[in-house]
């Protein structure tokens, strides 16, 4: 791990130094999903768990020194973090975003993995800190960003920027970057995608890492080419503006104003309606099981699917296979 962090450390003091060089105010740089970490085929992934970071890495200690040397902010993806209840429980999938002064600032552990491939275990929380010249900066992961659902919180808990670092491979490049424009407009937010490019010789990863802003246009994208680098300008005070002044296609303030033209005009006040209309959701809160029992009513019932068993998971028809993880990913 040291050898490969090192690569990394090198790697991303050139890019910094050559962007730096390029555009003097560069604020932030993101790399993409497992950068700091070799990328292996997802019957392999899980031995990374195998080599767990503590609380002190040297990965981190790495790119906090790059970070500090550049004036760089920068956003890593560093898997394999140790579960607080190490060895019973599996480790995170973990995100850090550290300040042009080296101190990590934002810890993020992916709460969605990319199941049923990936075994890291799930954290339960977005964060959102101040950024680079007090814009306020979200970390999700990969799979999460097929969620609509942590896109709204990220916003919902005040983010102006929502980076998401990935390795999505093909034939999912339409969506994926579908996906990024679309949770921009409908958040009001900027989006940041830093996505992997070539092949790990089971993957083709697409690339198309990209800028949106929060309109929904892309500001700026790479293409497919390895290891590409862009930038865009983003606004702080453009996004308050629209935000504070934006009608029709301000989503964040019309969803808990819900039709506040028709009902100020029928005398029922000024604030449109708050409640939530969503009963999966009202369920999901207050009756987790029961919303949980409601999709595998019209999904599945068990985790694995006997058509296609992956690793040791339950299916439908035996409660568990006879053969071990270790012995599915030999």
């Amino acid at each position: 791990e040291l050898r490969r962090s090192s690569k990394s450390q090198k790697l991303f003091r050139m890019l910094s130094l050559s962007s730096i060089k390029k555009k003097k105010n560069l604020a932030i740089k993101f790399f993409f999903h497992q950068s700091a970490h070799k990328k292996l085929p997802p019957r392999k992934c899980l031995d990374t768990m195998n080599v767990i970071l503590k609380s002190v890495w040297p990965e981190t200690d790495a790119f906090s020194k790059v970070c500090k040397e550049t004036k760089v902010w920068g956003v890593f993806s560093l898997t394999g973090e140790r579960h607080e209840e190490h060895p019973k429980k599996q480790p995170y999938n973990t995100l850090v975003l550290i300040n042009d002064e080296g101190e990590i600032v934002q810890k993020y552990r992916k709460i969605l993995p990319w199941c049923p491939i990936e075994g890291w275990y799930p954290g339960d929380e977005v964060h959102v800190c101040e950024g680079p010249k007090g814009m306020k900066v979200s970390l999700i992961i990969c799979d999460d960003g097929n969620y609509p659902e942590i896109w709204r919180e990220c916003t919902m808990k005040g983010a102006e920027l929502v980076v998401r670092c990935q390795g999505y491979m093909y034939p999912a490049k339409e969506q994926q970057v579908m996906v990024a424009k679309t949770m921009a407009w409908m958040n009001n937010v900027y989006v940041a995608v830093a996505n992997a490019s070539g092949s790990d010789g089971v993957y083709t990863y697409f690339g198309h890492s990209a800028i949106v802003g929060n309109d929904g246009r892309t500001l700026g994208e790479c293409g497919t080419e390895t290891n590409g680098v862009n930038y865009a300008q983003l606004s702080i005070s453009g996004i308050r503006d629209a935000r504070k002044n934006d009608q029709s296609q301000n989503h964040l303030f019309k969803l808990l104003h819900r039709g506040y033209t028709g009902v100020y005009n029928s005398g029922d006040g000024d604030k449109g309606v708050a409640k939530c209309p969503f009963s999966f959701y009202e369920t999901w809160v207050n009756n987790p099981e029961l919303a949980q029992k409601q999709v595998e009513d019209m999904t599945r019932s068990t985790i694995g699917v006997h058509c296609y068993p992956v690793y040791n998971l339950p299916t439908q028809d035996r409660e568990t296979h006879t053969h071990s993880m270790e012995e599915d990913l030999a």
